[in-house]
């Protein structure tokens, strides 16, 4: 079964949607998103929408539990803020009671998914480098973990043995310098992943922050991929 895994949309209906389209070309049995819907974008409830009527199981980020007042906005940067707080105030009933469902965690079989770190998932910890994976390590069993919320695609590698956490970048907005929307392929029967690249209408998404009002710098970091 291949295993097309998603995460960090935050209401880039553009990006999502071509993503979405690129599905086919990689053979996707099953779709798993890692959480944060929305956040940052300005078509939070267009992507809630296409996640929910597409039945993609999900799990809840930090971006989609404060849009829903059940999650502290304190660390959050000034864009951030701005960005949850008009999001808030954006999402239909609809939108709301879907995410108000997610869980932080998914079991599918011997893999994991989890937005930010299996340690302590609802602290929405960052992973960055090798000391922070041995941490995770420690709290979970399966063979894989698979985590978004950097928005930078990774892999951490137990010391001794075979397990693997994989962070499977952002759809909405990467930040490794590479603008395109990012997501992860992973062959359940060869054991095999590989993160791909998605060219999408930036330049629309953008377009679409600046015109809802929000921050000009949440459009123009798009085409930096940063």
């Amino acid at each position: 079964m291949k295993l097309g895994i998603i995460s960090d949309i935050h209401s880039n209906l553009p990006a999502l949607e071509a993503v979405m389209a690129s599905f086919d070309k990689e053979e996707i049995d099953k779709i798993i998103c890692l959480g944060d819907i929305v956040g940052y974008g300005a078509r939070p409830n267009e992507c809630v929408s296409l996640i929910q009527d597409q039945g993609i199981p999900c799990i809840l980020g930090n971006h989609d539990e404060a849009a829903i007042g059940s999650g502290d906005i304190k660390d959050f940067n000034h864009w951030a803020r701005a960005a949850i707080e008009w999001t808030a105030i954006q999402l239909d009933t609809k939108s709301q009671l879907f995410l108000s469902n997610l869980k932080f965690t998914l079991v599918l079989e011997n893999l994991l998914f989890v937005h930010s770190t299996p340690y302590q998932p609802q602290a929405w910890r960052y992973l960055f480098s090798n000391f922070d994976a041995r941490q995770s390590f420690s709290v979970f069993k399966q063979k894989l973990c698979f985590i978004g919320h950097t928005h930078i695609p990774a892999s951490f590698n137990e010391d001794r043995g075979y397990r693997r956490i994989l962070n499977v970048g952002s759809v909405g907005q990467p930040r490794d310098r590479d603008p395109r929307a990012c997501w992860g392929v992973y062959d359940t029967e060869d054991d095999f992943f590989k993160w791909v690249r998605v060219e999408y209408l930036i330049k629309e998404a953008a377009s679409q922050i600046i015109s809802a009002g929000l921050p000009r710098f949440l459009a123009d970091r798009l085409s930096s991929g940063i």
